[in-house]
């Protein structure tokens, strides 16, 4: 995830603070503790509050349904503002002193970072549901959201069937976006196309007219465009300004994560291809029943993205496992973890992979149309083949690494 997510979906983040569901409390002895921490403030809080509130949907479901084990969930949540220490100081807290069961929690791959040896250290089970760079490899942790692998896949050669053979890529200068675009390039070459450009950019760049030009100039088929942020956003509206929306094709790994395209104009974003685990238009009974009991706890469906699902998705993972282990335990919780199972989420069925501890997920083939996602074409299951190039906890349980992937 992003290493800066600015507040510009200003609309979502108020319709997220308006979450009516309450704390779940209960007495002490008696609940199953879950932790969380993330930016329900601050900069990154548009991604943070709807998170924030699938988690409070999530518990809100298990404790209606009689809870686990007897007991019902106890959320204990610290928002971070937006700051990266406090996520220590509050991973800390959670463990040492709030003596939490579990923890879900963490946008950034900077915070998952900053609490993952603290969770490791203290058995503490360790939940973070965002798509990221991919190449952890840690026997305590699970991630539920997607890969660039999971992505890239799919989302390539579809938009080099529809386009062209010619890409260039456009990508944030960082972690995530260098190793995205190293994935892009190679499905384009895997798939008989050619790399014309690749361009990085810094997180505060907001201004692309130059780089529009030269894209003209490279003449490409398609550009694909692993921007981040705010800043970034601008990128898709002077691109369609330009009057390239309809001369070049345009995809992208993260345009839509953060509900990015309710932000833009029908006719800034309309044919702008994407793929991710979930689409408010999937029309399943699960993601149906989701987004009515989402309208019934907070009046509408508007604040849910990817991200958010994810994070109700990783909950409603856990709560699966521990129902399984019978216990608490955390070597119990784990095998729970890594004997197969699978869950019915919103975005369809997720399984947890045992040999990284990522997530096996259907990836949605879409295409922005009039502020939403049309769905083109859904590929079941699709496995995390970048981290389990690296990474093997089956054979390996006590690696401890966040592998920087090769490609």
């Amino acid at each position: 995830m992003s290493l800066n997510r600015r507040t510009f979906l200003k609309g979502t983040a108020a319709t997220a603070g308006a979450a009516i569901l309450p704390n779940i409390l209960s007495a002490a002895g008696d609940t199953i503790k879950l932790g969380s921490v993330l930016d329900t403030s601050g900069g990154f809080d548009a991604y943070g509050k709807p998170m924030e509130m699938a988690l409070r949907l999530a518990v809100s479901e298990i404790n209606e349904a009689g809870g686990l084990l007897g007991k019902q969930v106890e959320v204990v949540a610290y928002d971070t503002q937006s700051d990266m220490a406090l996520y220590s100081q509050y991973g800390q807290q959670l463990t040492r002193e709030d003596k939490v069961d579990v923890v879900h929690g963490g946008i950034l791959s900077a915070s998952r970072e900053a609490i993952r040896q603290t969770m490791r250290k203290t058995n503490t089970p360790f939940f973070y549901n965002v798509l990221y760079e991919g190449g952890v490899c840690d026997r305590n942790i699970f991630i539920n959201g997607v890969t660039p692998a999971q992505q890239a896949a799919a989302l390539v050669p579809y938009a080099m069937e529809k386009t062209g053979k010619k890409v260039y890529i456009l990508a944030a200068d960082y972690n995530y976006g260098q190793i995205t675009a190293r994935w892009i390039q190679k499905f384009v070459e895997e798939n008989g196309g050619e790399v014309v450009g690749v361009d990085f950019f810094a997180l505060d760049v907001s201004d692309f007219g130059s780089t529009i030009a030269k894209v003209q100039t490279a003449a490409p088929d398609l550009v694909i465009a692993p921007l981040v942020g705010g800043a970034h956003l601008s990128f898709f509206r002077q691109w369609a300004a330009a009057g390239m929306k309809d001369r070049i094709g345009l995809a992208s790994t993260t345009m839509g994560v953060g509900n990015e395209h309710k932000v833009l104009t029908a006719e800034e974003g309309n044919g702008i291809m994407v793929a991710y685990n979930y689409s408010q238009e999937l029309d399943t009974p699960a993601n149906n029943a989701f987004k009515e009991s989402w309208s019934a706890a907070y009046g509408d469906s508007s604040a849910i993205h990817e991200l958010a699902v994810s994070h109700y998705q990783g909950i409603k993972t856990w709560a699966a496992a521990v129902a399984l282990a019978g216990s608490m335990d955390r070597d119990a919780l784990i095998n729970a973890m890594e004997s197969g199972l699978s869950i019915e989420g919103p975005a369809g069925n997720l399984s947890v992979d045992p040999q990284t501890h990522h997530a096996v997920l259907d990836v949605h083939l879409m295409e922005i149309e009039n502020q939403g996602m049309r769905v083109i074409e859904t590929l079941p299951q699709q496995q995390p083949i970048d981290t389990q190039s690296v990474c093997d906890l089956q054979a390996n349980p006590d690696d401890n690494t966040q592998y920087e992937i090769e490609i």
